[in-house]
């Protein structure tokens, strides 16, 4: 049997060829590789490892920290000093960014380092999110405005998902890929090629616990699906929530779906829930590259101006035609009840 297995390293040199790129988008990749492996070691330890439990900190909005959460940020922040390949880090952890030591890179790193840690003490999917920006000409990586990029500017945006597989998916604006870790040789495989969204879906995701704030689109979209085949949809859906937006994003790309988390009555005065630098814009380029689509709400998510490091915002991505179709409801609505929402 011929072998044709194709690692992620390959695909990677592959793909600067036929780019004709210079190789620092390889090794920048090989930084979160290596990164990715490591805290999928420390996950899979599970409770053998004596870090399931919470740190006893809180991060800079406010979140109680688990200590997985604290751990997978320091393997970031190590392995980035160590390469010297960065510019600049900033972590949804951390209040500040941080310049990476010794180092005259020009690609900045915006981090979740562990996507849905609340699920860490019931063995569901959790992950890393990262999302990677080039340092503007002669600007200062301890700039904090350096990393207020709309997501448009991204150079690349990927996930790891910790789950029953480690898997990597990946996109650098052509198209999105995905990657299993084969343990036995420690190396990511190409198992996924080139991922795509259904435009069509009957799941929708979203925390019906928080229906009592939602705002009049998202009531609206979700009273429709939820009226079945006799609603004005004509056919049936199923909601899924599993809390982890790593697995959520991951379900929508392996068989389409909508993502909700929307700004509604309760966390309108944060903005949103989401952090628009280290959760949406990576999310949304993935979505986008995929033939899907992510807004906001009245706006695309890749089209926002960040005003903050830590700034949040609604996020509703996934199957084209029911993103499209939650959009023309906010429109008919207007931003002042939405806003007000």
């Amino acid at each position: 049997m011929t072998y044709r297995r194709i690692t992620l390293p390959l695909f990677l040199v592959q793909e600067q060829r036929r780019l004709g790129g210079s190789g620092i988008f390889t090794a920048l990749m090989t930084d979160i590789c290596t990164t990715c492996k490591t805290i999928s070691n420390e996950v899979n330890r599970g409770a053998m490892a004596g870090t399931m439990g919470y740190a006893g900190s809180r991060n800079v909005q406010g979140e109680e920290q688990k200590e997985l959460d604290v751990l997978a940020n320091d393997i970031f922040l190590y392995m980035t000093d160590q390469s010297g390949n960065w510019a600049g880090v900033a972590s949804e952890e951390l209040e500040d960014a941080r310049i990476s030591r010794g180092s005259d890179g020009r690609y900045l790193l915006l981090f979740d380092p562990l996507d849905g840690s609340s699920n860490i003490g019931v063995n569901v999917a959790v992950g890393s999110i990262f999302s990677i920006l080039r340092l503007p000409e002669g600007a200062d990586p301890s700039d904090e405005r350096v990393y207020l990029q709309p997501g448009v500017r991204q150079v690349a945006a990927g996930y790891t998902i910790y789950g029953s597989s480690t898997m990597m998916v990946l996109t650098s604006g052509h198209g999105v890929n995905g990657f299993t870790l084969d343990h036995n040789i420690g190396v990511f495989v190409l198992t996924h090629p080139n991922m795509r969204i259904p435009e069509d879906t009957g799941e929708y995701a979203i925390n019906a616990s928080r229906e009592r704030h939602w705002p009049a689109p998202i009531h609206r979209y979700v009273r429709e699906c939820v009226a079945g085949p006799d609603g004005p949809r004509g056919k049936a859906f199923n909601t899924r929530w599993i809390a982890s937006m790593v697995a959520e994003v991951h379900r929508i790309l392996m068989r389409g779906g909508v993502f909700m988390y929307p700004v509604d009555r309760d966390n309108a005065p944060r903005g949103g829930h989401l952090r628009l630098l280290y959760e949406a814009n990576p999310m949304a380029f993935i979505v986008e590259q995929a033939g899907g689509r992510a807004i906001s709400g009245h706006e695309r998510i890749l089209d926002i101006e960040p005003e903050r490091l830590h700034q949040r915002t609604g996020v509703i991505l996934g199957s084209k035609n029911e993103v499209e179709r939650i959009g023309r409801y906010y429109a008919e609505t207007g931003h002042e009840e939405t806003s007000a929402a």
